[in-house]
Order: structure tokens, then sequence, then C-alpha cells
């Protein structure tokens, strides 16, 4: 049986902590920065986690 890949955009997008969660950026901080003010640039930066629920999802794409 082949092996299966890992899926190219997830690989770019999400990254594992030393405790098994997965660390995600958050959405809105690529383009249009001129409108949003310096604090919601500001608190854009800081690293999520992916919700609890949507763990399995991205481990799956992610082939853990």
């Amino acid at each position: 049986m082949p092996k299966i890949k890992t899926n190219s955009g997830s690989k770019k997008r999400f990254a594992l902590t030393g405790t098994g969660k997965i660390k995600r950026k958050h959405a809105y901080k690529s383009h249009i920065l001129t409108k949003k003010t310096k604090k919601q640039k500001r608190n854009l930066t800081h690293i999520g986690l992916v919700a609890a629920a949507d763990q399995k999802r991205v481990k799956a794409l992610l082939v853990l």
C-alpha cells in the first residue's frame, strides 16, 4: 500500500508544539492593513492554537 502524502498547504500553515498541540497563524494579517488599527494588527501577530474540535481534521491533513 502506498504512503499517504501530507497536504502541502497544511504543511505550510501549521506546526506542532513540543507537547503535540498544533500552532497556527491568525487570518486577516496579509493585506489591507492600512484600515486596521495598530492594536488589531499587533493582536493578530500572536500565534494561536488550533481548536480541539478541529485538531483531528488538521492532524489527518498533516498525516500524524
